[in-house]
């Protein structure tokens, strides 16, 4: 039987006492990784690292290369903590202070509410069809979604499948671009720029356009503490112990961001935790970090090949259907066709992954702290009812006119780098102190954490400091 056993954190709270589950096969691993990239290749790889380099040419790959590097040992910490615990990072640390969950709460209902990818990928089929109106095919778009996550008897299952089509695509188009379209020349500089601009600025960049491009580069902001949800539902480690989130019309199950689970510190426990920790790194350094380098680099070498030194373009998603016009001149119609088509099923695919973000992340955080009583409130039903409301609020915010792509994912993507900050912080607190000693963060994963504090932190009070100078 089950015995509670004191934390080791700062809260009373007691942990159960349960034996590390035995390790799964790494192929079985696969999908978190793949549904936060999937999630993320969309605003940054398709929109906004091109824009800066059609902007500022190659030279701030740079920053995309550090900024994926830090992104992945964040990933790994918040992954860290739900397969040592079950229980997601944001529960862990709530339990200090409630406030800090309100905060995330909030910060992603802010970040996820401005419905750009959703626009965006409409705006681009309006491209492939040849006319429509972008607001209300996203307002169809989003109810669709809407309706998706509703009825969907395991909500990861169906989030996971939908973001696995997407990536494969997106991989497809990225080996016909190599093909057809990248010149060798632009390989050659694209990797001289990489390494000479290395600390440079290109003329033509704002603080506000670099900190949106590392919101964007890979995940960002609320978008990676939800690994903690899907590894949990895909029964990482600790998580093998916590029902999973289904929804409350076709399933039983339900998650309870509550749960907390402790393994004994034997030898027996640690060995399945080494093999559990090396997995989960090998899957997302596989599936999202190098997926990230790939389609960060390949897309913005598209950019640079057609549309650097143009002065033809606007700051919207208008130089989108510049590009597909050049591929079409210079290589076929069916290579614009298919830039279009892909494009725009994947704006729309990480607009899905985007609400089942927030929803989890407040139906978690909620159901926990206010209404773990209720029978009524449960977590599935507060998730839906978040999905619902970002879904409604979206629409009313492009309706009243604020349709504008690229200005509503500057918002969102900032938005993402500053809580970013945030949580990078209290992650460091929770994986040092809420731990074992045997499994917690140190060595090179801690000083890597604290670089990203301080580059985060940086680009953040540049931002803040160049906008107060324009006042």
């Amino acid at each position: 039987m089950s015995q509670p056993t004191k934390s080791p954190g700062p809260s009373a709270e007691p942990a159960v006492q349960r034996d590390l589950p035995e390790p799964m096969p790494l192929r079985r691993m696969v999908g978190p990784g793949i549904v936060a990239v999937g999630i993320g290749l969309a605003a940054g790889e398709i929109i906004l690292w091109p824009y800066l380099t059609s902007i500022g040419g190659l030279g701030l790959l740079w920053l995309a290369l550090i900024a994926l590097v830090m992104q992945f040992v964040i990933n790994m910490e918040i992954e860290r903590y739900t397969l040592a615990t079950g229980q997601t990072a944001v529960a862990g640390f709530s339990r200090w202070w409630k406030g800090w969950g309100v905060l995330i709460c909030l910060a992603g209902a802010f970040q996820y509410v401005w419905p750009g990818w959703a626009t965006s990928g409409s705006t681009v089929f309006t491209y492939l069809v040849g006319g429509g109106d972008p607001v209300w095919i996203s307002v169809a778009t989003l109810f669709v979604i809407g309706v998706l996550l509703t009825f969907s008897k395991v909500i990861y299952r169906t989030v996971e499948r939908v973001e696995m089509v997407k990536v494969a695509l997106t991989l497809f188009f990225l080996v016909v671009a190599v093909v057809f379209v990248i010149s060798l020349s632009s390989w050659g500089e694209g990797a001289e720029k990489t390494v000479t601009g290395f600390g440079r600025i290109p003329e033509g960049i704002t603080f506000t356009m670099i900190l949106s491009a590392l919101g964007a580069a890979g995940a960002g902001g609320v978008h990676n503490l939800v690994l903690s949800n899907w590894i949990r539902d895909k029964r990482y480690g600790m998580g093998v112990h916590v029902p999973r989130l289904v929804s409350p019309i076709t399933g039983k199950e339900e998650a309870s961001g509550g749960d907390r689970f402790a393994f004994p510190e034997d030898e027996e426990n640690l060995a399945r935790w080494r093999i559990w920790w090396k997995r989960a790194n090998i899957e997302h350094f596989t599936t999202f970090f190098l997926v990230c380098i790939a389609t960060i680099g390949i897309m913005s070498l598209l950019a640079y090949e057609t549309l650097f030194g143009r002065d033809d373009l606007e700051s919207d998603t208008s130089f989108l259907r510049i590009q597909g016009d050049i591929f079409a001149a210079e290589v076929g119609e069916w290579v614009k066709i298919l830039f279009f088509a892909i494009a725009a099923v994947s704006l729309w695919a990480a607009a899905m992954g985007l609400l089942d973000v927030i929803g989890r992340v407040a139906g978690d955080f909620l159901r926990r702290n206010y209404l773990m009583d209720s029978t009524r409130w449960t977590e599935a039903r507060i998730y839906l009812a978040v999905v619902w409301a970002e879904i409604v609020l979206g629409s009313i915010i492009l309706l009243s006119g604020f349709d504008q792509p690229i200005g509503l994912l500057l918002v969102s993507t900032c938005a993402a780098s500053v809580v970013t900050l945030l949580y990078s912080i209290l992650l460091v607190r929770l994986n040092i102190k809420d731990l074992p000693r045997a499994i917690r963060m140190r060595g090179v994963r801690l000083t890597t954490m604290v670089i990203a504090i301080c580059f985060y932190g940086f680009f953040a009070i540049a931002m803040i400091v160049t906008q107060i100078q324009k006042l």
